[in-house]
């Protein structure tokens, strides 16, 4: 085991993977000759060359869609957007093309290609630029979506991603890419729809991905002081999602409380929750309730985003509410 960041973590994984199969290549703006935007893929150029490691025009739908073609055509590309925000240009190449190919040729083409890079807020950066897409791509049927939580998954995922035969939306965060954690020595992968029971716990479930899951760590670390002890789990992929972990949760803890960043309305945490009362309704003590976004484009100000976001206060008081505690 060694302490390295987030970015080293995600770094190691494509190195290792590019150095067993020259098919694999990385491409988007900035990621050779300035070592990537967030310093990703630093170090790369000097190692894979400049065929492999490729800066490209600011033309998301251009490049996506080279990346997509080449995938048809027996390589494997990672793509990297500077944010998920710009996807948004690309969007029909992802969906499309990407998504829908091994359906529409009848199994002709399969599309082994990961789109990867940051979701959702990193401060000060308003409305265009701090959007989530986690449950926008896990909509659809032909992607697979990850979003890890900490370096030691994001090394694990991102590996079995670069090698799963299908499209793979890999999501990260800004905020996370200097955060340390411990990492393996030896080589890994963790299996995609495979989530992760962070802390066991008797009283509430506690779900979420992502960098929420610094938010519900936070509150289950409070909630201890209190005596109310938190099942935790992180979900790591969100298409496709662990349901099973989850519902075995709430059978032995008979609440749940689910944390995500994004806007209420078609969120992954409305897809659980169904899931969770369409199974184990009999096993629910209290109403599943959720800590989502806002539900407004996110402001600029610092103190809008603060009330915008969640935040362990908020979930330490939907847990009391369901505990019926509050």
């Amino acid at each position: 085991m060694r302490e390295i960041q987030f970015r080293e973590a995600l770094r190691e994984a494509m190195n290792e993977e590019m150095r067993k199969d020259d098919r694999i290549f990385l491409m988007g703006e900035e990621v050779a000759e300035y070592n990537g935007a967030y310093k990703v893929s630093q170090g790369m150029l000097d190692e894979f060359g400049a065929r492999r490691v490729i800066d490209t025009p600011i033309s998301e739908l251009g490049f996506t869609g080279i990346g997509v073609g080449a995938a048809m055509n027996g390589l494997k590309p990672i793509i990297e957007f500077m944010t998920f925000n710009f996807s948004l240009v690309a969007i029909d190449q992802i969906i499309n093309a990407a998504a829908k190919m091994m359906s529409m040729s009848g199994g002709q083409f399969s599309v082994p290609i990961v789109f990867r890079g940051p979701t959702g807020n990193a401060g000060m950066l308003s409305s265009q630029h701090s959007q989530c897409f986690e449950n926008w791509y896990a909509n659809c049927p032909g992607l697979k979506v990850v979003v890890p939580s900490n370096p030691a998954d994001a090394k694990g995922l991102l590996k079995t991603s670069i090698i799963d035969p299908d499209p793979v939306i890999f999501m990260e965060s800004e905020l996370m890419y200097g955060d340390k954690g411990l990492v393996p020595s030896e080589e890994y992968y963790i299996p995609l729809g495979l989530a992760d029971i962070v802390k066991q716990g008797t009283d509430v479930t506690l779900v979420s991905f992502g960098k929420m899951m610094k938010v519900v760590n936070a509150a289950a670390i409070e909630l201890e002081k209190e005596n109310i002890h938190a099942e935790v789990i992180d979900l790591r992929t969100v298409r496709p999602i662990d349901y099973a972990t989850v519902i075995n949760s709430v059978k032995k803890t008979n609440r749940l409380v689910i944390v995500e960043e994004s806007w209420p309305l078609g969120s992954i945490a409305t897809e659980v929750s169904f899931k969770v009362q369409k199974d184990a309704f009999d096993y629910l003590d209290a109403p599943i309730l959720r800590v989502m976004g806002g539900d407004v484009p996110l402001p600029y100000a610092p103190t809008l985003i603060q009330e915008y976001l969640p935040n362990p206060e908020k979930v330490i008081k939907a847990v009391k509410q369901v505990l019926y505690r509050s």
